[in-house]
């Protein structure tokens, strides 16, 4: 049975999604004449930029989350829902949450993205990506347990698998994990061991373009590959993996084809719009790009319909240049505040223009002590680039506690390099030796792995 909540009074808000678009438009309508309902199947607003430092232990995954319903316990006007949208109905002007009809007279989606695997859904099982919390408390279970399970290997192959590790994707989050698993097998577990020398790891990055950080200046993407070299990351450019099966990553570079024996395969290679992009395409016949996007009019409404808005990583907004904007927080950070302005505006009879993005730069950590920074006026490399990309992540986390933790946090890893948040936790937190499971790429067993490089 589906049942209808009292429609109040004044102007209904609809906010699908406390990711940044989402969450900024919340609170630019927070002392507005409208009732605003956040809707998100989580509780909490993650800061993804993050959320490498949680799967390499580095930060613990309240360090870079806020509840919700803390962020606007003051805002009066505002209304918090956990549950995941199911469906909307545009023209009775209503979306669908389980049981639950939610009426809106704006609807704002913001429901960002999820991993792409190219059409190999097959190859999820065997290289996770990086977008929710469960995503970095299941890589961070499989990078510690390599090490714990390559501790009590015998067979010198399946060593070294366990000790390959192997990132797809050489974007900001693939280079930041290359960059945070070199320093805790060089550095931070050098001396933790007996029976293995952490500083054999192998640590490969692969990138199907011809350079990493292809959305910054070259000099600054080369700049950024030299520091990975010297933290002893392999780089491979222009390389395309064909296959991900038990245990081996096939990748192709020209005509040369290459199979590495590896336990832990890390994806950063590809993301796609989120599911509801698909229903608001068949709801209203609006268009997506190939990467579920939905594309969106220069005000960031969707054609047909002037009362819903898609922000984010679901939007592609191509009007400024040609080309989507990135999916990075200032981007749905700046979409949030803009349409909640505009709704304002229009309540009382006016409009803006339509949206302009502002380019704040780009920027990747490398390393303690190593990272680049693009503002297009000025660029940074080396320590002060790195001190730059710490104060832009502490100011967009949103609550000062989670700030003040994470400073206090930083300080103490780069004062010991230590890394306090090394658990294996998560389903079958670890698998130790046990009866032979080809199907469990966790667990140590008698195979002896081909490795060719």
């Amino acid at each position: 049975m589906v049942v209808a909540l009292d429609k109040k009074p004044s102007h209904e808000v609809v906010i699908v999604g406390g990711g940044f678009g989402g969450l900024y438009t919340a609170k630019a309508l927070a002392n507005a004449n409208v009732n605003v309902t956040l809707i998100d199947k989580r509780n909490f607003h993650l800061f993804q930029p993050l959320l490498y430092q949680v799967a390499t232990g580095t930060l613990s995954p309240a360090d870079i989350s806020a509840p919700l319903r803390s962020v606007f316990s003051k805002s009066k006007n505002t209304k918090v829902l956990l549950g995941e949208v199911s469906d909307i109905d545009p023209k009775a002007q209503k979306v669908i949450l389980g049981d639950q009809v939610v009426p809106y007279d704006t609807l704002i989606v913001a429901t960002g993205a999820n991993h792409s695997y190219f059409g190999k859904d097959n190859w999820k099982e065997f290289a996770p990506g990086l977008k929710t919390v469960e995503d970095a408390i299941e890589m961070r279970r499989r990078i510690f347990s390599a090490f714990e399970l390559a501790e009590q290997e015998t067979d010198p192959e399946t060593r070294r698998a366990f000790l390959t590790f192997v990132i797809v994707g050489g974007g900001p989050t693939g280079v930041e994990l290359a960059g945070a698993i070199a320093e805790l097998a060089y550095q931070t577990l050098k001396e933790d061991f007996r029976n293995i020398d952490t500083s054999e790891a192998k640590i490969l990055l692969l990138q199907g373009g011809d350079r990493i950080l292809p959305h910054i200046a070259p000099e600054l993407s080369a700049a950024a590959e030299t520091s990975l070299q010297k933290l002893g990351v392999i780089i491979n450019t222009q390389t395309r993996v064909t296959n991900i099966e038990n245990d081996i990553v096939t990748f192709k570079k020209g005509d040369e084809v290459t199979e590495i024996a590896s336990k832990t395969i890390l994806w950063a290679a590809g993301v796609q719009g989120s599911t509801l992009g698909k229903v608001l395409a068949e709801r209203t016949g609006v268009e997506c790009d190939f990467s579920g996007r939905v594309i969106v009019e220069p005000n960031l409404t969707i054609k047909g319909y002037k009362n819903i808005f898609v922000l984010g990583d679901l939007a592609n907004f191509s009007h400024q240049n040609g080309k989507p904007l990135p999916g990075v927080a200032p981007v749905a950070k700046q979409q949030g505040e803009y349409v909640g302005g505009l709704i304002q505006l229009r309540l009382q009879g006016h409009t803006l223009p339509e949206f302009h993005y502002t380019d704040v730069g780009s920027l990747a950590m490398i390393g303690q002590n190593l990272a680049v920074v693009d503002l297009g006026f000025i660029k940074l490399t080396g320590f002060l680039a790195w001190v730059f990309w710490l104060v832009i992540h502490i100011y967009f986390l949103i609550e000062f506690d989670t700030k003040l933790v994470v400073v206090i946090q930083w300080a103490w890893n780069y004062i010991t390099r230590n890394r306090r948040s090394r658990l294996i936790t998560g389903k079958e937190a670890f698998l130790g030796p046990q009866p032979v499971n080809k199907n469990n790429p966790y667990q140590a067993t008698e195979t002896k792995l081909p490795v060719k490089v």
